[in-house]
């Protein structure tokens, strides 16, 4: 289960936020396999002034209007795998949201099941280790 944590510009309209979550889900559900229904993304409007960053870093030239994704989940996925899924990101963020490729920014943060409580308080890893419901 991937929890995605979005930063946009404050100025960001609440349809373009939706598609921004929807560009970023549709990149996880095709590209990793997430299952449709593990949607965690928290989106947060960053004010002028509230992230510093480089406008040429690595020779891309960016706008006003980066958007921030954060990725946090199991680790596993090859290099393969998250190249193409970066790709996907950007792909889907210009295609649905309209964010110019050179104005994405990812990074993910990769942990395992023992990091993680997604209901009741309760250790994520014996959830994964039931077997099934009682017949």
């Amino acid at each position: 289960m991937p929890f995605i944590h979005t930063h946009v510009p404050e100025a960001t309209p609440a349809a373009t936020r939706e598609a921004v979550v929807q560009a970023i889900h549709q990149a996880l559900v095709e590209g990793i396999g997430m299952p449709e229904d593990e949607l965690f993304n928290m989106v947060t409007g960053y004010a002028p002034g509230q992230f510093a960053f480089s406008r040429s870093f690595n020779g891309v030239a960016r706008s006003d209007a980066v958007v921030v994704v954060e990725i946090t989940l199991r680790r596993g996925r090859s290099d393969a795998m998250k190249r193409a899924l970066y790709a996907a990101i950007a792909h889907k963020l210009q295609a649905m949201a309209h964010v110019a490729p050179a104005d994405v920014f990812i990074f993910m943060h990769e942990n395992d099941y023992s990091d993680w409580s997604v209901g009741h308080g309760r250790f994520a890893m014996a959830l994964v280790q039931q077997v099934g419901a009682p017949g």
